[in-house]
């Protein structure tokens, strides 16, 4: 495929085996990665910030194998940056219940709630560290450009990737709050339709006896705009009716951050980039993270899945002929056709959750509840996918 950028082009550096463009999370975990495998690795700063507010309130559930690649890596955060969830809670609008234990499935923690500028912080800190990587602020040329600059990523649309997007009818408004009573390592979502399909998760944050939480609520638009203008107070007042009072008083400790909600994948993961000329060496490329594909957050596994691409694409690499170089199609392929499938079945799972809340009818309102409720009864196919979702064959 041919590319119309001219950081393509350029052969002046030779040095790299591999350029990451993007120096996020996804970014930074897969150059530490490719740096224990002894390959000279550029990290290209993102061209494009987070939204205003974003950053401060950022908070991820991670599960079993994102943890332990992490850990592996040296930078899993500790103490208050680092909240492990026991219980997941979640209601339905009808009266649908559907809970998750720790206890129940063998495992410590069903996962862990982590705090974004501290995991960003401690990534950097091992990326200094390693001699092999060498952070830039301009691209350059290498045997293999891996694409991390997240879902309106510039190159993607350079090298003429589609990148195929279907628009939810809500926002997500994300802050930290913190409440009377504690959290209890306790995780909890609320399907609701009073004011429209709305899903609010009140995500542990701040440590084991924290009073603290990471708000991730899914709105239609004109709500969110509407909420994030409120006065603190007032919000407050519609978030402590929205959950129920379930935790007591709520205090407002943070931004809030509005952003719209979709679905996407790019039409494909890797390919070749056009040569300068014919003396020029081949390159090829490869998408990871939200460059490649997006999801609906209400279950929680958008990091997880990047971490897992920066995993996947690290194991193919190190596991390739000796023969075959960097910018081996063949070679990133494998890496295509592993992710892609596991992408595309988290697509349609959180798609297929999101549409079927959407239904405004009593009936369909009455008939998810009680799936949800029965489905809470059939404990070997609930801990199938308790075990789907933490990443752990126990």
């Amino acid at each position: 495929m041919a590319s119309t950028s001219a950081h393509f082009a350029s052969q002046s550096d030779t040095r790299f085996d591999v350029c990451i463009r993007g120096a996020g999370i996804v970014g930074r975990s897969l150059a530490l990665l490719l740096a224990a495998q002894r390959l000279k690795v550029a990290l290209v700063h993102n061209p494009a910030s987070l939204p205003a507010g974003h950053s401060d309130v950022r908070a991820y559930s991670l599960n079993l194998a994102a943890k332990q690649l992490l850990t592996d890596l040296r930078c899993w955060p500790e103490g208050a940056a680092c909240t492990p969830i026991l219980k997941m809670h979640i209601e339905g609008d009808q009266g649908g219940d559907l809970d998750f234990e720790a206890s129940q499935q063998g495992v410590d923690a069903l996962n862990w709630m982590v705090d974004v500028p501290s995991l960003e912080k401690n990534l950097a800190a091992a990326v200094g560290y390693q001699p092999l990587i060498e952070e830039r602020q301009e691209p350059v040329s290498a045997p293999l450009t891996v694409i991390c600059e997240g879902r309106a990523s510039q190159t993607r649309a350079e090298l003429g990737v589609q990148f195929d997007i279907k628009h939810y009818s809500q926002h997500a408004l994300a802050c930290r709050i913190q409440t009377a009573a504690p959290h209890g390592q306790v995780a909890r979502q609320w399907f609701q339709n009073s004011h429209g399909p709305e899903i609010l998760a009140f995500l542990p944050i701040g440590g084991e006896a924290s009073h603290q939480w990471a708000i991730v609520w899914s709105l239609t638009p004109d709500r969110a705009q509407q909420l994030s203008k409120l006065e603190a107070d007032q919000f407050c007042q519609q978030l402590f009716a929205a959950s129920q009072g379930i935790a007591g008083s709520v205090q407002l400790i943070s931004e809030r951050a509005v952003w719209p909600l979709q679905l996407a994948r790019a039409s494909q993961w890797t390919g070749l980039i056009a040569p300068a000329s014919s003396a020029a060496p081949a390159q090829a490329f490869a998408l990871a993270g939200d460059a490649a594909h997006a999801i609906h957050p209400l279950a929680g596994q958008g990091l997880n899945v990047g971490l897992g691409d920066a995993m996947a694409l690290a194991q193919v690499i190190q596991a390739k002929e000796f023969w075959r170089p960097l910018s081996d199609l063949k070679m990133l392929r494998r890496y295509e056709r592993a992710r892609q499938a596991e992408v595309l079945a988290m697509g349609c799972v959180t798609d297929g959750l999101q549409v079927l809340f959407a239904q405004p009818a009593l009936p369909i309102q009455k008939i998810r509840n009680w799936g949800m409720s029965g489905f809470n009864q059939l404990l070997p196919l609930k801990n199938w996918m308790a075990r789907k979702a933490m990443q752990t064959n126990n």
